[in-house]
C-alpha cells in the first residue's frame, strides 16, 4: 500500500504526518509526502516530533512532480492549498483531506510558537492513528 501525503511546502505539516504514519502503519505501508512547492524540513516540526520520539530529522522536502510514476492507495492533503493545488494523479487513490492548522505562520513568543507546533502535532498524531486503524492491518 502505497500512502501520499500532500502540503504547500512538505516543511511541516506533511513532514509530522509522514512520521507517524510510518510510526503507526510500521512495515504495512509506503508512506510518501511532497510539496507542491519544497521548502525544506522545518526545524522546529522536527523539534516537535522529537519531543514525542519520532525522529523526522532526516527527512527531505520533496516535489509531488517526483512521485507522478508511483500509484498510490490514498493522497492526504493536510492543508487547502494542497487540496486545491493538487493535479490529477492516475490510478484509483482515494483522497482524504484535513486542513491542519501552520503552527510556522505563528508570529509570537517562543512558548506561543512552542504551544501552536504542540497542538497541530498532536492534532495530526490523532489523524493520523485513526487513519491507519480504519485503513491499513498493522497486524
Amino acid at each position: 500500500m502505497n500512502i501520499l501525503v500532500l502540503c504547500t511546502g512538505n516543511s511541516c505539516r506533511s513532514q509530522m504526518a509522514e512520521g507517524y504514519l510510518k510510526h503507526f502503519a510500521k512495515d504495512n505501508a509506503s508512506i510518501y509526502s511532497a510539496g507542491v512547492e519544497t521548502h525544506g524540513v522545518n526545524p522546529r516540526a522536527i523539534a516537535i516530533m522529537k519531543e514525542d520520539g519520532i525522529d523526522i530529522s532526516k527527512h527531505t522536502s520533496n516535489n509531488l512532480e517526483e512521485y507522478m510514476d508511483i500509484h498510490f492507495d490514498y493522497i492526504l492533503t493536510v492543508c487547502d492549498n494542497a487540496n486545491e493545488r493538487c493535479p490529477f494523479f492516475p490510478g484509483k487513490a482515494e483522497r482524504l483531506h484535513y486542513n491542519f492548522f501552520d503552527p510556522s505562520k505563528v508570529d509570537g513568543s517562543e512558548e506561543e510558537i512552542h504551544n501552536a507546533f504542540t497542538k497541530t502535532r498532536n492534532q495530526i498524531r490523532a489523524y493520523c492513528k485513526d487513519f491507519v486503524e480504519k485503513n491499513i492491518v498493522t497486524h
